[in-house]
């Protein structure tokens, strides 16, 4: 699946989760904790295939998931640039010093596996919108 696939689905289980939350009544701090590892492991297992095993993307005590992906990935699903050969396709934006540039073969894709900027509370909290295709609109490159 490329980025930009995945992308556009995961925008979409997103806005039915929040249109759902939102039909509720849920305030913005309570859609925010909706989002809590811990809650939805339980109640929304299809958002995330990590979620049928109990397991997290990221080790840390307090892990949410609003955001899933991080509004400094860029990606470009056509190659951004040529690197000695290899094409690029994604980047950190703010060159995260958690993150890296991974090496397959002839492409170059971030590996933010070791970064957990965008799963922190507050973080969200500080990037927060209705419209999570609003928060991560500049990941499109």
């Amino acid at each position: 699946m490329s980025y930009g696939e995945w992308f556009e689905k995961h925008a979409h289980k997103h806005k039915k989760i929040v249109d759902k939350l939102v039909a509720h009544g849920y305030t913005k701090e309570q859609i925010i904790d909706y989002f809590d590892f811990e809650n939805m492991v339980k109640e929304e297992i299809d958002f995330c295939p990590l979620y049928k095993d109990n397991k997290k993307c990221h080790e840390m005590e307090s892990l949410n998931c609003y955001l899933c992906a991080c509004p400094n990935f860029r990606f470009d699903d056509n190659g951004i640039k040529k690197i000695d050969a290899k094409t690029q396709y994604s980047f950190c934006a703010i060159d995260s010093k958690d993150g890296e540039q991974g090496v397959y073969g002839d492409k170059i894709h971030q590996d933010c596996s070791k970064c957990t900027v965008p799963h922190h509370k507050e973080y969200v909290q500080n990037k927060f919108d209705i419209e999570w295709k609003k928060i991560m609109k500049s990941c499109v490159v």
